[in-house]
């Protein structure tokens, strides 16, 4: 996080609006806020923020549709605050562009802790990507299509290291089912969920202490997968 780092939230319950604004600028952030699409999307163009918090219940329009309009033009991570806690909802939000989702109620830490994330993640796009990657004990050399865990050398199958390059370019970040089969599958290959099973074991076999208790390859129930990057 740097310092006065500003964050959009757009929330249409003023007592919501007002808690993120206290607790986000008592760790050091800009708050600027918006409770409608149409404010959403003017504060979006003029202030630029580090990162944008979204209610999806809106009085003037979907929070979806908002989405999907601010992901024509803007890369700016997007951490979905609802009510709306069913895993398709959740997918949904994810496959339309966003960044994370919280489900309310929550913590003030774990949002802090997901805010993090996404500034760290959207930061290291901006820079030449290295073709090194390492999280935590794993090592993904992009270029050689070489893998190490504690520095001792893993063998993967093709596909098993395309999921996990890909994972890892978004390490912190839910990936959905179909984002991860779109890219490791092809786009005629989206269904196939048990693809995802099937490899998402074997990379933890290989890569985890515990397979059983991923410490890093983690299960967003019924949504996705996350490489998690702390």
């Amino acid at each position: 996080m740097t310092a006065g780092d500003v964050v959009l939230v757009i929330e249409d319950e003023t007592a919501m609006r007002r808690f993120l604004a206290q607790a986000l600028g008592s760790h050091g952030f800009k708050v600027i806020e918006a409770g409608t699409c149409a404010q959403a999307v003017a504060l979006a163009t003029e202030a630029r923020p580090a990162v944008i918090l979204l209610d999806l219940g809106l009085p003037d329009g979907d929070g979806l549709e908002l989405l999907r309009t601010l992901r024509e033009w803007s890369t700016t991570p997007v951490i979905v605050l609802s009510a709306r806690d069913r895993e398709d909802d959740k997918v949904q939000a994810l496959d339309a562009g966003a960044d994370d989702y919280l489900t309310k109620p929550f913590g003030v830490s774990e949002l802090l802790a997901r805010i993090r994330v996404a500034l760290r993640h959207a930061r290291a796009q901006t820079v030449t990507e290295d073709p090194v990657i390492a999280i935590g004990p794993i090592r993904i050399d992009q270029a050689r299509h070489e893998v190490t865990v504690a520095e001792a050398p893993v063998h993967l199958t093709p596909i098993e290291f395309r999921l996990l390059a890909f994972l890892a370019r978004h390490a912190g970040k839910v990936l959905t089912h179909r984002q991860l089969l779109h890219e490791v599958w092809g786009p005629r290959s989206t269904q196939h969920t048990q693809y995802l099973r099937v490899h998402m074991a074997a990379l933890r076999k290989k890569l985890e202490t515990d397979p059983a208790r991923p410490r890093w390859l983690t299960t967003e129930p019924g949504v996705g997968y996350r490489l998690r990057d702390e």
